[in-house]
């Protein structure tokens, strides 16, 4: 059964109704435009279950994705898309157990991701000079269950990072270009630095600084996404789609040759 402190999507078969992602407390009720829905009710119930509201609707309580849950995160800054998190997870090669660093923490959507793939073993070391992100960040990891993963570091990074020989390093700063040398002493030699520019001019001053500290098999990306109506009488693309997000730029970090 659904129980007290559990996420759950409340998904209602009409399109133009929204579903509504709510972590379930004793004695609330939640409001939506196709009912009510009482959470000592819901409790009752288990995932994939249909559910009938006070109007007498019938909705799904489905067991949310992470991607569902970082979409919809409580902001105070741009979010990483799901479409960029899964490509970013693949092509830094965040594994169980691993020690990942991160600049740049904001609502902590990223954050969360890097969490939940790197499990209880492993560790997300995640810095921001904003106090107010970092806190919203923290609460953020508490809902999706993985805060006890994340350590949150509040300062600027000219200071540096503090670890070092991490199994990657992401950054997503105004100029990434300026802390090339800051990820090279995090990073472990041999494994990935990722990095986001919203702008193609910030995408080759970010290419200069890494080909400076000698970073190999650099990638430069975006990913475009579209969903399809799902009617199997009217195949077709939706009407929107999710289009530029960010440049994703990629490098392995190498020792100078002959070095030891």
């Amino acid at each position: 059964m659904i129980q007290a402190g559990d996420l759950v999507l409340i998904w209602h078969p009409d399109k133009r109704c929204d579903s509504f992602l709510v972590k379930l407390q004793k004695g609330m009720v939640q409001g939506t435009h196709f009912g009510q829905l009482s959470h000592d009710e819901i409790m009752k119930h288990d995932y994939g279950e249909g559910m009938a509201t006070a109007r007498g609707e019938v909705c799904y309580l489905l067991r949310p994705a992470l991607g569902e849950y970082t979409r919809r995160i409580k902001r105070q800054t741009q979010i990483i898309f799901p479409k960029d998190a899964g490509f970013i997870i693949q092509h830094l090669n965040i594994f169980p157990g691993c020690t990942v660093v991160e600049c740049g923490t904001g609502s902590g959507s990223l954050c969360c991701t890097f969490a939940h793939f790197v499990g209880d073993t492993g560790k997300v070391c995640t810095y921001d000079r904003r106090p107010e992100f970092s806190e919203l960040a923290r609460k953020n990891a508490e809902r999706w269950g993985v805060a006890q993963r994340i350590e949150f570091n509040v300062r600027p990074l000219d200071e540096g990072f503090k670890e070092r020989n991490a199994d990657a390093v992401y950054l997503d700063v105004p100029t990434p270009w300026d802390y090339i040398d800051k990820a090279y002493e995090a990073l472990a030699p041999g494994n990935h630095l990722g990095i986001l520019v919203p702008t193609s001019n910030q995408v080759s001053a970010t290419l200069e600084a890494l080909a400076e500290f000698g970073f190999v098999d650099v990638k430069v990306c975006e990913l475009m996404l579209r969903y399809y109506k799902t009617d199997p009488k009217r195949v077709r693309p939706e009407d929107q789609m999710i289009g530029h997000t960010g440049f994703l730029i990629f490098g392995i970090k190498t020792l100078p040759y002959g070095e030891n």
